[in-house]
């Protein structure tokens, strides 16, 4: 015997579908672009003598984490908002 499904607790499908990949790209780019380029001004002036590669390293370290936990996600709830009040 199966359980009844109640309609008012269902969320609409439209609701539960996550961003395209490409909303999901851009959304990165324009989060990585801005940490990139301040933390690249802001290390060039005591990084300016470093390998290119140590300074590409250590500035990962810092954007990605700060890109994948604070950035992003506020650009994603801001995206779901913007496309929540279109409807």
């Amino acid at each position: 015997m199966s359980q009844p499904t109640s309609t008012s607790t269902r969320i609409p499908s439209s609701a539960q579908q996550p961003p395209s990949v490409h909303v999901r790209a851009v959304i990165t780019w324009i989060a990585i672009f801005p940490l990139v380029t301040l933390g690249f001004f802001g290390i060039a002036p005591f990084a300016e003598d470093w390998n290119p590669v140590l300074r590409a390293f250590i500035l990962s370290v810092v954007v990605v984490p700060v890109a994948v936990y604070l950035v992003v996600p506020q650009l994603m709830r801001i995206y779901g908002r913007m496309r929540a009040a279109r409807r």
